[in-house]
């Protein structure tokens, strides 16, 4: 799915930003089509949490617009729902009440649907507990559950799993592709500094390049869905694949014409 055409969910256009006048953004196009998971694969400091956090209406560029579904973002949207690294879990809040927390905001308790997001995390057993009595691995279903409680059409993630140890960090990308494939609702955008993640989640790859941040390629990965780590990482074109990003992200990597 290339995400190219009058169907994009999501439409980055021209946008900049600067902090403090030093331009951190340049010049950033890109589109998002219906039910495309898109990574956003970078080295630190190249724009891509500042990129997530324009497209969720937590930053106003200072160049240029992002839409979604045609509407230009102003501020943060009831479509939208956001995952982040550290969780971001209300700490006096049981499992329960967290996954519900947007629910209950926009005054639509859904007990049912809070369960059902239980169940599917593997968080049986745990509605009751409260964020310090959970594993990391935990915190972040719960925080995962959290943003599909709403049934958003865009989820964005910025490196959700970063933080967790090798085996957790594979559980949950297990899990959200397994998301993934029973929801054709939702679109995403899931920000990584990691090329097998990126390989393993997307239906296509942006690599971000700093000073400023800016898009230096995209490439598609053909890999068919479902899938899983053992599947994609025996996929004959991997290593190619692999290749093409890793070379679109090295500092002496041609630049394109501009």
């Amino acid at each position: 799915m290339s995400g190219k055409g009058l169907d994009a969910r999501i439409l980055v256009d021209g946008v900049g930003h600067a902090f403090g006048g030093r331009p951190v953004l340049e010049n950033v196009d890109l589109q998002v089509g219906p039910h495309e998971l898109l990574c956003v694969v970078g080295r630190s400091g190249c724009g891509k949490t500042t990129l997530l956090r324009i497209l969720g209406g937590l930053l106003r560029p200072t160049q240029g617009r992002v839409l979604i579904h045609g509407d230009v973002v102003s501020g943060p949207s009831a479509r939208v729902a956001m995952v982040f690294q550290h969780f971001g879990l209300f700490p006096w809040k049981s499992v329960r009440a967290n996954i519900g927390y947007g629910l209950a905001n926009r005054g639509h308790r859904d007990p049912e649907r809070v369960e059902r997001l239980i169940d599917t995390m593997g968080l049986q057993g745990a509605g009751e507990l409260y964020p310090r009595q959970l594993s990391g691995g935990m915190q972040q279903r719960v925080g995962l559950a959290r943003a599909l409680a709403v049934e958003p059409e865009v989820l964005l993630m910025d490196e959700p799993f970063g933080s967790l140890d090798a085996l957790t960090r594979e559980q949950l990308q297990d899990e959200l592709l397994r998301i993934w494939d029973r929801d054709p609702g939702v679109t995403g955008v899931f920000i990584t500094h990691d090329i097998d993640e990126a390989i393993l989640l997307g239906d296509r790859i942006v690599a971000l390049v700093p000073d400023p941040g800016r898009v230096r390629a995209e490439i598609a990965v053909p890999i068919p869905r479902p899938r899983t780590g053992l599947a994609v990482r025996a996929y004959p074109g991997y290593p190619a694949l692999r290749e093409a990003v890793w070379h679109a992200l090295r500092p002496e990597a041609a630049e394109p014409a501009r």
